[in-house]
C-alpha cells in the first residue's frame, strides 16, 4: 500500500523533513509481547522497541500504539522484514482513558483516527450512562464521534432507546444498523475512504466484531454471543489490530473495555455537556452549585422539563471524577518531581565519591 492509503499526510510528512538515512515510515497495525507488527510501503514489518525509547518515556502514552507512525530502520545483521523503532511520531488524534486499576496514567486506545464508532447494542445491555462515557472520551480525542446503534434486528423498542439518546447526543450523529441482518451499513461505510481510519468503542457484546467482519466481507475476527441471563457479552476480542477495508480505509478492532475511566480536564466536559455550561451562565450567581440557590438557570429547566435531573446528576459526577484525577496527577507529578531530585542528588554524590 502506498503511505497515504495507510493514513499518511503533510502533518506527518512534515515531522521528517530531516529524515535519518535508512529510515522510513510505518504504522502500527497491532501490539504484541515485546514487538509491533506494522504496514509500510514495503509490506509488513516486525517492529522491535529499543530500550532508550522505553527509558526515555515518562508515561506509556509516550510508548506507540495502535494507529501511530514511527519511524523505523533495518535491524543490522536481523532478520528480513524485522525493524527498530526509532521515533514516535507526534499524533493528529488519540482516544485515552486513564490506565485500568489505580495507576494514575494515561492508556492511549487508538492514534491517529478520524472517526470513532461508538457501538451499543439495542439489546439488555443497552447503556445510555455508557454511551456518555464514551462520548465524553470522543469529543476530547480529536476525532469524530459517531453512535453504532447495533442489532436493530432484535429491538422491539428503538423508539424507546432513541428518546434516550438524542439528549445526550447533541448533533453527534447516530445510526441504527444491524450487521448481523446486513442493514444500515451503507450509512457506516460514509465515513470511511481510503486514507481515513475509524476505530470501534464498546462493551464486550455489542457486535464490534461482527460490524467490522460486515463491512470487510469476510470474517476476520472471531465474534461470540452474549449470556442470555444479563444480555453482557464475552470477550472475544483480546488485543487491538488495524485492518484494511478491501473498498479503501483502515478500521481498529479494540476488546471490550470493563473499566472507562475518564482521563481529560474542564475542557472534556464543557464539549460533552455544552448544554448544561450554556445555561450555568444564566445563573443569578457566579458561584451557583446548582442546587437550591435562588435564580438557578439550571433548576428553572429542570422544572419545566427542558433539562432531565439524570444528565445534571452526569454531569457533577464527571465533574467529581475529573477533579479527583486532577488532584491525582498532581500528587504523582510532586511524586515523580521528589524521586527525580533524589535521582540527580544520588548522581552529583557517585560523581564526587569518583573524584575523591
Amino acid at each position: 500500500m502506498k503511505l497515504e492509503e495507510l493514513g499518511w499526510s503533510h502533518f506527518f510528512q512534515q515531522q521528517i523533513l530531516s529524515l535519518e538515512e535508512d529510515c522510513v515510515p510505518a504504522r502500527i497495525c497491532r501490539q504484541d509481547v515485546n514487538q509491533y507488527l506494522l504496514l509500510s510501503e514495503n509490506g509488513v514489518l516486525t517492529g522491535k522497541l529499543p530500550g532508550r525509547l522505553r527509558r526515555e518515556a515518562f508515561s506509556k502514552a509516550d510508548l506507540p500504539t495502535v494507529g501511530d507512525w514511527v519511524l523505523v530502520k533495518q535491524i543490522v545483521g536481523g532478520e528480513q522484514g524485522t525493524v527498530q523503532i526509532e521515533k514516535l511520531l507526534e499524533r493528529r488524534s488519540r482516544f485515552s482513558r486513564q490506565e485500568a486499576g489505580d495507576i494514575v496514567d494515561e492508556q492511549v486506545i487508538a492514534a491517529n483516527i478520524d472517526t470513532v464508532f461508538i457501538v451499543s447494542g439495542l439489546d439488555e445491555d443497552f447503556n445510555i450512562s455508557r454511551i456518555e462515557r464514551y462520548l465524553l472520551l470522543s469529543r476530547d480525542s480529536g476525532a469524530l464521534p459517531v453512535i453504532l446503534l447495533n442489532k436493530s434486528d432484535v429491538c422491539d423498542t428503538l423508539d424507546q432507546y432513541l428518546d434516550a439518546l438524542r439528549p445526550i447526543a447533541r448533533g453527534t450523529p447516530f445510526h441504527v444498523i444491524s450487521a448481523k441482518g446486513q442493514t444500515g451499513l451503507e450509512d457506516v461505510r460514509q465515513y470511511i475512504s481510503s486514507g481515513t481510519t475509524c476505530a470501534l468503542m464498546g462493551s464486550s457484546g455489542v457486535g464490534k466484531s461482527t460490524v467490522i467482519n460486515a463491512l470487510l466481507g469476510y470474517d476476520r475476527f472471531e465474534t461470540g454471543s452474549v449470556r442470555e441471563a444479563d444480555g453482557k457479552g464475552r470477550h472475544t476480542t483480546t488485543f487491538r489490530e488495524m485492518v484494511e477495508i478491501p473498498s479503501g480505509g483502515l478500521i481498529i478492532d479494540t476488546p471490550g473495555m470493563r473499566e472507562l475511566q475518564v482521563w481529560g480536564d474542564a475542557s472534556s466536559l464543557a464539549q460533552s455537556f455544552e448544554d448544561i455550561e450554556d445555561l450555568a451562565l444564566n445563573c443569578k450567581f457566579g458561584d451557583c452549585k446548582h442546587d437550591t440557590e435562588p435564580g438557578c438557570a439550571i433548576a428553572s429547566a429542570i422544572t419545566a422539563g427542558e433539562l432531565d435531573s439524570e444528565r445534571l446528576e452526569s454531569y457533577r459526577k464527571f465533574d467529581r471524577e475529573l477533579l479527583h484525577l486532577k488532584s491525582q496527577q498532581s500528587a504523582a507529578a510532586r511524586a515523580e518531581k521528589k524521586e527525580g531530585r533524589k535521582r540527580l542528588a544520588k548522581h552529583i554524590k557517585n560523581r564526587a565519591d569518583k573524584r575523591d
